[in-house]
């Protein structure tokens, strides 16, 4: 059942603001991962790669909606970088699948920690109201996600 698609300027500018302060968000934690060391792209390959395990240049280009052949540009960055390596395909001998080195883990870690510390200290700067609203946010902002 879809819904009829409601626009008012209220709605619009609620979209305005929070499509913003998302992006804003987004934009500051990458900045504390330390940035020049991996790209949005690498890091977000590298992360799918520890999540979801051996994966296919194709199967990679597809999950991160990007060309093979942009795909292929980011694992020789990663791989050269020591952060993924080559493996054989248990069934078709013609593939190669990607998978994180220790490195590669560590660096993922490394930049993990790095968000949520950054994130820790500034949630601590808010008083318990503001706190319990992002809360109260978190799962219409999930249910948003996984619509």
């Amino acid at each position: 059942m879809t819904r009829a698609r409601i626009s008012t300027p209220a709605l619009e500018s609620v979209v305005a603001d929070l499509t913003l302060a998302i992006g804003q968000l987004l934009r500051r934690l990458r900045s504390e991962a330390h940035p020049g060391e991996l790209n949005l792209s690498q890091a977000s390959v590298l992360a799918r790669l520890a999540r979801e395990g051996p994966l296919t240049t194709a199967d990679l280009a597809r999950a991160e909606s990007m060309k093979p052949q942009s795909m292929k540009a980011i694992l020789a960055i990663l791989e050269e970088a020591g952060c993924v390596e080559r493996q054989p395909h248990p069934t078709d001998g013609r593939q190669i699948l990607f998978v994180p080195t220790p490195k590669g883990l560590e660096e993922r870690k490394r930049r993990t920690a790095a968000k949520r510390e950054w994130l820790v200290d500034a949630l601590a700067g808010l008083d318990q109201a503001e706190i319990d609203a992002l809360a109260a946010a978190i799962p219409i902002i999930k249910r948003l996600g996984d619509s």
